[in-house]
C-alpha cells in the first residue's frame, strides 16, 4: 500500500486531504510544515508528498530544495492557493513533479497522484510490465513468455518512453529532442522510421499498439 505525506499548516486542509486519500486506500501521514515533514520521513517510509507552499518554519520551496539537494527523488505534488505562473515555475525549478491550485478538484488530484506513483515505480524498477510482457531498461530487452528481443538502443528508448505514459500523445519533435537530443542533426522523419520498425517487431503482440495521431504524433495504447 502506498504511503502519502500531507504537509500543510491548515488543520482543516490536512483533515480533508487525509480523508480523501484514505478513501482511496492510501496510508496517510500529516505534518504542519517542512521541518515536521522531515521528522516524519526520518521514521516512516513515504512514497509521495502532497505539499503546500506557505508554511511557518520551513515552507514548501525550502522543503523541496532540502530533499533535492540530498538527491531524494521522492515524487512531490505541490498544492497551493498561489496561482501565479511564477510560483509554479519556482516550484518546478526546485524539483517538484506536479502543481495544483486550491481549491483542488479531488478526483483530478487522485488521478495525478496515481500517475506520479506509476512513473516513480517505473523509474525505480526500470521495468514496464504489461501482462506477461517485461520491458527491461537495463538490458534493452522485451520479453514475453520464453521469447526475448534485445532492441537497438534508440528503438528501445522510443518504445519505453511511449509505454511509460500510455495514452499520452508525443509529437515527433518531442521524441526527437528527448531520445536523439536537441543538438542532433537527424531529421524528425527518423522517429517515423523507428516507429515502423517497432510496429513490425511487435505486430503479433496484442498487448499494446503504437498509434499514429493525425497531425499530432504518436501514443502507445495498452490493450489489456
Amino acid at each position: 500500500m502506498f504511503k502519502i505525506l500531507v504537509v500543510d499548516d491548515n488543520h482543516h486542509t490536512r483533515q480533508l486531504m487525509q480523508a480523501v486519500l484514505e478513501a482511496e486506500n492510501y496510508t496517510v501521514f500529516t505534518a504542519e510544515n517542512g521541518e515536521d515533514a522531515l521528522e516524519v520521513m526520518d521514521c516512516q517510509h513515504v512514497d509521495l508528498v502532497l505539499l503546500d507552499i506557505m508554511m511557518p518554519k520551513m515552507d514548501g520551496y525550502e522543503f523541496t530544495k532540502e530533499l533535492r539537494n540530498a538527491y531524494n527523488e521522492l515524487p512531490i505534488l505541490m498544492v497551493s492557493a498561489k496561482q501565479l505562473s511564477a510560483d509554479r515555475k519556482q516550484g518546478f525549478l526546485l524539483g517538484i513533479d506536479d502543481y495544483m491550485t486550491k481549491p483542488v478538484d479531488e478526483e483530478e488530484m487522485i488521478l495525478r497522484i496515481k500517475a506520479l506513483l506509476r512513473r516513480a515505480k517505473i523509474a525505480t524498477e526500470r521495468q514496464i510490465i504489461i501482462g506477461t510482457i517485461v520491458i527491461d531498461y537495463d538490458s534493452l530487452s522485451v520479453s514475453k513468455n520464453n521469447e526475448t528481443q534485445v532492441l537497438p538502443q534508440k528503438e528501445f528508448q522510443l518504445l519505453y518512453k511511449l509505454l511509460s505514459y500510455p495514452g499520452k500523445i508525443f509529437t515527433r519533435i518531442q521524441l526527437m529532442d528527448e531520445i536523439w537530443g536537441v543538438d542532433s542533426n537527424t531529421g524528425w522523419e527518423t522517429v517515423t522510421v523507428h516507429i515502423g520498425r517497432l510496429r513490425k517487431r511487435f505486430e503479433d503482440w496484442p498487448e499494446f499498439e503504437l498509434e499514429s495521431v493525425r497531425g499530432l504524433g504518436y501514443r502507445a495504447v495498452k490493450k489489456i
